[in-house]
């Protein structure tokens, strides 16, 4: 408990995406858990955002993006845990940093584009619902630090870039063959960065989700290895989602570093308000879906949202 580890500034800054540091915000104390799944053979790492309760609190699990760890957008874990969530952020073998870390410098782009496979789309799935099995066993387990902390009726599940993916599979994105690896058990779903698929139309990957979903993107929100996937086509997933509880953040300017808390250069890509309203949104998407606050619901569903967030004319908020 307590324990935070900073990722340091070991990569040329074409690839900080998956580099974390500090945010400003209060750290809240933090637990370093590494289950095995003896089905796949693979540990999945977590690190969880433990605020101090009495009572069971709502869980958001985050998901990485490519080239991350567990140890990604801490500016996120810290302040969903200030708001009363216990945080898990979950670290995808295959697709984290050791790509690129196992790789010689001038290999690195290629082996992160490598990365980005069938495979490791499909064992980021399965460890959701692997994570969700380990937080049931956990919450009860006599002496386990977790006992009891989690209220797992109300799951939200978000993530960035590659995490984005994997939220969009777990909410019920549709896939050719009708293959589905929806997860039931999660309440309310936040893809950042989102992305289409690119032998599906929005409507028939996204058209039939009745979950709760806010997507957030920018303006100049690109893909560091895939030329095809621009701001535009991420805001189509907007699009493509039916009427109900659905909801789109763009903020002007923002590139797709905006949303994480990468170090070196992409630090300087970030405009000073796209963080807090990152952080206000999201929560109160929480707020709203997970603690079933009408009061926030009511927010999202009206410009308040706009000022509760300092957003800038240009940003665009829209519902449905």
């Amino acid at each position: 408990m307590g324990m935070m580890k900073v990722s340091r500034f070991l990569f040329p800054a074409l690839f900080s995406f998956a580099v974390s540091s500090f945010a400003e915000e209060a750290a809240v104390p933090t637990l370093l858990l590494d289950p095995v799944d003896a089905t796949r053979e693979r540990t999945v790492p977590l690190k969880v955002y433990l605020p101090k309760t009495e009572k069971p609190l709502p869980v958001i699990l985050f998901s990485h993006g490519l080239g991350g760890s567990r140890e990604a957008s801490p500016y996120l874990g810290n302040h969903w845990a200030a708001a009363g969530y216990v945080a898990v952020f979950m670290q995808h073998a295959g697709s984290d940093e050791t790509v690129w870390k196992s790789a010689e410098r001038s290999e690195r782009m290629a082996a992160m584009k490598e990365a980005a496979n069938f495979q490791s789309s499909v064992a980021r799935y399965a460890d959701v619902p692997f994570v969700i099995d380990e937080l049931e066993k956990m919450n009860v387990e006599e002496g386990h630090p977790l006992k009891g902390k989690l209220d797992l009726e109300h799951i939200g599940m978000t993530g960035h870039s590659y995490g984005a993916n994997t939220t969009q599979a777990v909410m019920g994105q549709k896939f050719p063959l009708d293959a589905s690896f929806h997860e039931t058990r999660i309440d309310a779903f936040l893809p950042m960065s989102p992305s289409l698929h690119k032998r599906l139309t929005p409507e028939a990957a996204f058209g039939h989700i009745k979950y709760p979903v806010l997507l957030m993107t920018g303006t100049k929100d690109g893909s560091p290895i895939d030329p095809t996937t621009t701001p535009e086509s991420r805001m189509q997933v907007y699009a493509g989602l039916p009427v109900g509880d659905k909801f789109h953040l763009v903020l002007e300017d923002a590139e797709h570093f905006a949303f994480s808390d990468a170090g070196g250069f992409r630090k300087q890509d970030r405009i000073e308000h796209h963080h807090e309203a990152i952080q206000v949104i999201s929560t109160r998407f929480w707020d709203a879906y997970l603690k079933l606050d009408a009061e926030a619901k009511a927010a999202l569903q009206s410009d308040a949202i706009r000022s509760e967030a300092n957003l800038v004319e240009a940003d665009r908020w829209e519902w449905k």
